[in-house]
């Protein structure tokens, strides 16, 4: 196999020109234009333009087919910051004066139509007065917007099973009259013929490579030619059709997450296994080929292949696809797929020492999530069933969601700390200087604590509760806009209903709240209450000088703020503040559900570089932190604030309720150390933690000063990996700030 970095330069080139894509701009804006009185006939003529125009060649080296490169409009559920019909001004600028000059008239009717534009228009006035715009804004707000529709885990086993064929029987089973067709039917059947066109494209393409090819080459084009033309006639009835068929309805669908492969593949694994169709050798290569292209398509946050886990039909063949998968993931080394293990008591032993094994291989891989915690978890938060817990699934960042019944778009961001700081300055932003919070009062105007607490509470409710109206606008929009066809065809109880996913479709229509500076803000208020309201050591009026000043001339109240007790450490004192500030914020998040017309709305806390992010623009904090610099990471603990060990880091982590909110990150720096030297101690503390109540922990190993080294020889130690949060990445590659927070972690 060809090293990744070669396997990138040597990627197939656009299928069309520039003029060819000036050309599908307009035709796929003229036919927006057409169709805008039927948004369900206009999706689906919209996106037969956009494939396969948008695909590109077969890589020299693919054994499957299917990469995409995007049209600078298009349609999708999330492409940067936007959703639905979105205007990609970054491709567009690639694009010549004369071009650019013949789309004008087009662009002129077509930007004022994208989704997320249409959502931001919508915005009552208090919603647009709390929030920026964009969530990328360079600029200190307590709550940030997010425009997607992210985060789906479609029905791929119902794909596989049924096959294109067998889910355009089940439309037309549905269709009740011989003269007419629902218009959500119908459209349903365009985008399946849309993904048949892409499988005869492709199995056209490959058949002429194989012409060129060298007869090695010729033999792999062939198989795959022969894979695309049947599942475009058929359901898959091996392991490389099934593979196939599921990636092509990915790109088109515009779903990064890949949902429970060993479920819906094993049995296609299995029954080419015993026919001899297929051996491990070439079923390993299939899957490495999938890798790869989930590499290529990127989307860093996203891209999660799950394996294992209760729930499982077959789990003799699921685990044959997991260990195939584990054993690819070594391999391939990369920072994607983000391969995640769901493991429970009974697992299959030889696929959980596989999984430690290649912890220790990929540094970063697989990511482990306790089904014994969270599916009773998931049932409490999410208010359904155990049944149907044991279908839950981690996307994105660490964020949980029902597999094909339930959504929960993470479209909004949190930042406790400035709420913090909100309430000690009066709702000022210490940065800007301007009125973004309530008037609760100040630091030197609380008489106690309790009164300090009252108002950093009322800070976050406030935005939380306008985050949540953000949440259901959004879907009303999206629901008004279009009818996301291929979401729609699987997910549960769309067809039953015949309605469109987010139009009373799906069954649970829920959202996800992201919450950044949980620790330091749990942290900053343990050191006010004890240093201020208990042991009186600091007066109100010198910690509000220290902080405006980020500690300059304040180093000896930075170091008493720095020794206060801290989370990490198995603190009662410093751990139960941390469980306040986790139960206010997940209880009164979740209250807002009903309020806004949610199934659910809940808190994650997970950590996609934001907390680095928000750190740039949020003053000192009385935890010690100095201005501007990173929060701490998800739920962890600050950066070296974790002084007792390892075990009682684990155990300040268990203290935090995991049945009120929808995923939370637990990252953790283990040595190659631990590994080689003390393998079974360390597997044994990784099991403690997970049968005293852990719920998930993402791993990262290294060898003492690899990050270091990474910094002094970049060039020398490129392919280092680390987990930043809920995404892992390349050390060399990351901001500095993002460099400094990972270094600041304790390497256990």
């Amino acid at each position: 196999m060809e090293n990744l970095a070669d396997y990138k330069k040597n990627r197939g080139k656009r299928i069309i020109s520039k003029t060819g894509h000036v050309e599908k701009i307009i035709e796929f804006i003229e036919t927006h234009r057409q169709y805008s009185a039927d948004i369900l006939e206009r999706e689906a003529r919209c996106l037969s333009i956009q494939f396969p125009a948008c695909l590109c060649e077969i890589g020299e080296t693919d054994l499957i087919a299917g990469e995409m490169s995007h049209l600078a409009v298009g349609f999708a559920p999330q492409h940067n910051n936007d959703m639905g019909y979105y205007l990609d001004t970054a491709l567009l600028s690639q694009f010549s004066e004369s071009d650019l000059e013949k789309l004008k008239p087009y662009l002129d009717y077509y930007e004022k139509e994208t989704t997320a534009r249409k959502v931001r228009l919508n915005y009552p006035a208090d919603i647009a007065e709390a929030l920026p715009s964009d969530a990328y804004t360079d600029d200190s707000y307590a709550a940030y917007p997010l425009y997607r529709m992210s985060g789906a885990q479609l029905d791929f086993d119902k794909l596989i099973k049924s096959g294109i064929p067998g889910l355009m029987e089940i439309i037309d089973n549905k269709i009740k009259t011989d003269d007419y067709c629902p218009p959500l039917l119908k459209a349903m059947k365009s985008v399946l013929i849309t993904l048949i066109n892409v499988c005869q494209f492709y199995e056209t393409m490959a058949r002429k490579m194989a012409k060129k090819a060298k007869p090695g080459r010729a033999a792999q084009l062939q198989k795959m030619a022969e894979a695309l033309a049947n599942i475009s006639q058929a359901k898959p009835a091996s392991f490389h059709e099934g593979l196939q068929l599921m990636f092509l309805y990915s790109l088109l669908s515009g779903a990064f997450n890949y949902g429970r492969l060993d479920v819906y593949l094993g049995d296609l694994l299995t029954a080419d296994l015993d026919k001899g169709t297929l051996n491990q050798e070439q079923a390993l290569s299939l899957l490495i080929s999938l890798f790869q292209l989930i590499v290529i398509r990127g989307n860093t946050w996203d891209a999660r292949v799950i394996i294992g886990g209760r729930g499982r039909r077959n789990e003799k063949n699921a685990d044959k696809v997991a260990l195939l998968a584990l054993k690819a993931s070594a391999i391939l080394k990369e920072t994607l797929p983000q391969l995640t293990l769901r493991i429970y008591n009974g697992i299959n032993p030889e696929l959980m020492e596989a999984a430690i094994d290649t912890i220790n291989e990929t540094a970063v891989y697989p990511l482990l999530y306790n089904d014994e915690v969270n599916i009773p978890s998931v049932s409490q938060a999410f208010n359904v069933n155990m049944d149907e817990a044991f279908q839950y699934l981690p996307f994105g960042c660490g964020e949980y969601v029902l597999s094909h019944q339930s959504f929960g778009t993470p479209s909004g961001i949190i930042n406790l700390l400035k709420c913090l700081e909100f309430a000690l300055f009066n709702g000022i932003d210490m940065v800007s200087g301007e009125k973004r919070g309530l008037d609760t009062g100040n630091l030197i105007s609380y008489e106690s604590y309790e009164e300090l607490f009252a108002a950093y509470q009322k800070q976050v409710e406030y935005f939380t509760a306008v985050l949540a109206r953000q949440e259901a606008l959004e879907y009303q929009i999206a629901a008004k806009e279009a009818g996301y066809l291929y979401y729609s065809l699987l997910y549960d109880s769309c067809l039953e209903r015949e309605k469109a996913i987010f139009d009373g479709g799906i069954k649970y229509r829920g959202g996800t709240l992201e919450s950044y500076g949980n620790t330091n803000t749990g942290d900053a208020l343990t050191a006010i209450k004890k240093l201020i309201f208990e042991d009186k050591v600091i007066t109100r009026e010198i910690l509000a000088a220290a902080l405006t000043n980020d500690f300059n001339g304040y180093e000896e109240i930075r170091q008493l703020l720095l020794n206060a007790p801290k989370y990490g450490n198995d603190d009662d004192y410093a751990d139960e503040t941390i469980c306040e500030v986790h139960n206010h914020l997940c209880k009164f998040t979740k209250e807002q559900a009903d309020k806004v017309g949610l199934h659910n709305y809940l808190i994650v806390i997970i950590n996609n570089s934001i907390n680095t992010t928000m750190g740039l623009y949020t003053i000192a904090s009385a935890d010690g932190r100095k201005a501007y610099e990173p929060m701490a990471n998800a739920n962890n603990p600050s950066g070296g604030a974790d002084q007792k060990g390892l075990p009682a880091f684990l155990n300040s982590l268990v203290k935090i309720d995991s049945g009120i909110h929808a995923g939370a990150v637990q990252n953790l720096k283990l040595s190659k150390e631990m590994f080689a030297a003390h393998k079974d101690n360390t597997i044994a503390l990784i099991k403690t933690y997970f049968e005293i109540g852990g719920t998930q922990l993402m791993i990262t190993v290294l060898s003492r000063g690899d990050l270091e080294n990474v910094l002094r020889e970049p060039e020398k130690y490129a392919n280092v990996m680390v987990r930043v949060g809920g995404f892992c990445a390349r050390f060399v590659d990351l901001d500095p700030k993002v460099q400094q927070e990972i270094l600041s972690r304790t390497l256990y």
